[in-house]
């Protein structure tokens, strides 16, 4: 059975230096209750972009790959992702070239 890791609460002076760097950024301040009252959903005020984005992340027709667990050593994740971004589709290539010897 899986145990739920605790919330790691920042020590008060740590919050305070947090809330310092909030309060000091004018280009992203913290919202207030006013500005949660405004907000509006993005499908309201860019509904192109929101279309444009379910059209090209829809759900596939008819999925190709399996969600599997698999452990594997650690130096040897490591390589994989140090590979760079589409490190598991070069992972499952090679285990395609292995397995199936294509």
């Amino acid at each position: 059975m899986k145990t739920r890791k605790s919330l790691i609460r920042p020590a008060p002076e740590e919050d305070a230096e947090i809330q310092r760097g909030i309060d000091q950024d004018p280009d992203n301040p913290e919202w207030t209750a006013e500005d949660f009252a405004r907000a509006r959903p993005a499908r309201e005020v860019h509904p192109e972009l929101v279309a444009e984005y379910l059209r090209t992340r829809g759900k596939q027709k008819r999925p190709t790959k399996v969600l599997v667990s698999l452990r594997l050593e650690r130096d040897l994740v490591e390589r994989l992702r140090a590979s760079g971004p589409g490190w598991q589709s070069r992972a499952s290539d090679i285990l395609r070239k292995t397995v199936m010897g294509a």
